[in-house]
């Protein structure tokens, strides 16, 4: 008696016979269906539209503008690849913010992954209040940048700066002490401590400078929160059950977070590494609020790339140069999240490997 199939049954996937239905079928698309193409495109068509004409159109424009000299005014004159070759040859400012982009990234990077770990790890117990703290730990995250960025300046303001006043203060306290009113050398140091100049203070040998510490204090604290949270949901995903094993085969908590907990959230660090790097060599917002003078006018001490992209597009005029600039970050950005990715199968451990 032949067997009646229900309309509730599960349909049965017929593999398909062209090798691009093979093809499809072996990487789990299942059959290729050629009359249901249509609607797919149809689906994707608004994105496909914005994506061409808002991204990959500008991205095709300014890697032909990189070829040319345009002040915004006259029409674009081509002059070959002078602008690239002016970049690395007649250019010492080039070098400066790319020196500084690079500093901005070591002093940001490591700092941020390393307090987010630990905020989540303090974060991921019994604590009271743990809604509370994850609150206020993240709310710096949507806070306006500019408006934080205002207040820090005033923080680290040389005359009225709350912390240079403290500076001011902590001399004054140690003035008092005896010990120091009897050494006349120690007396001298005391006398030679002030407060550096937080947001123009230029670095000298291989301490970056003031500036740049100081836009790096607050790009941390604007972050950390996010870094934090994306850290405290790959630590409610390691499996209890590891945890257990280790404690029953006498591992103590430094061995159960070196051995289970890091290797299990590292395809996460490897996540936030690379955003955080790409957001690195972006920084714009930051200096540009903390350090700009009266006049807009950023010290060079703390500027970065994209804003020496930004004077040379619209104070000086310069679009190429703006142009070749950029497309030299990207083959930058590009050749370090190409290394990380090459580097990852080192130290990040899947689950399922």
């Amino acid at each position: 008696m032949e067997r009646v199939t229900h309309a509730s049954s599960p349909a049965v996937q017929v593999q398909p016979g062209s090798l691009r239905q093979k093809l499809a079928y072996k990487l789990g698309l299942g059959v290729w269906r050629a009359d249901q193409q249509f609607e797919g495109y149809i689906f994707i068509l608004p994105s496909l539209i914005g994506f061409l004409i808002f991204v990959l159109t500008p991205i095709l424009i300014s890697f032909a503008l990189s070829f040319h000299e345009w002040d915004l005014l006259t029409p674009p004159q081509f002059i070959g690849p002078a602008n690239y070759l002016e970049l690395f040859t007649n250019d010492p400012l080039f070098g400066t913010v790319m020196k500084n982009t690079f500093w901005y990234t070591a002093l940001i990077v490591p700092v941020q992954l390393t307090l987010g770990l630990l905020l989540a790890l303090a974060l991921n117990t019994g604590l009271r209040g743990l809604k509370l703290y994850r609150m206020l730990y993240f709310m710096p995250v949507v806070a306006s940048a500019v408006a934080a960025a205002m207040v820090f300046r005033l923080l680290f303001n040389q005359q009225t700066g709350v912390i240079p006043s403290w500076i001011w203060q902590i001399k004054e306290f140690l003035l008092g002490f005896g010990i120091v009113q009897g050494s006349p050398s120690l007396l001298e140091w005391v006398q030679t401590i002030e407060p550096p100049d937080f947001l123009n203070a230029p670095g000298q040998g291989i301490f970056p400078g003031w500036a740049m510490i100081s836009v790096a204090i607050f790009t941390i604290w604007k972050n950390v929160g996010f870094t934090m949270v994306i850290y405290l949901a790959a630590l409610q995903a390691v499996p209890e059950t590891l945890y257990d094993a280790a404690e029953v085969d006498g591992a103590n908590k430094w061995q159960r977070l070196r051995y289970i907990t890091i290797p299990m959230v590292s395809p996460t660090t490897f996540f936030l590494l690379v955003i955080q790097m790409l957001g690195a060599f972006q920084l714009f917002t930051e200096p540009f609020i903390m350090t700009a003078s009266t006049q807009n006018q950023v010290a060079l001490a703390s500027s970065a790339i994209v804003m020496y992209i930004y004077d040379n597009a619209f104070d000086f005029q310069r679009m190429g140069k703006a142009a070749a600039i950029s497309w030299v970050l990207f083959a930058i950005v590009f050749a370090v999240t190409i290394l990380q990715t090459i580097l990852q199968r080192r130290w990040v451990h899947y689950e399922t490997e």
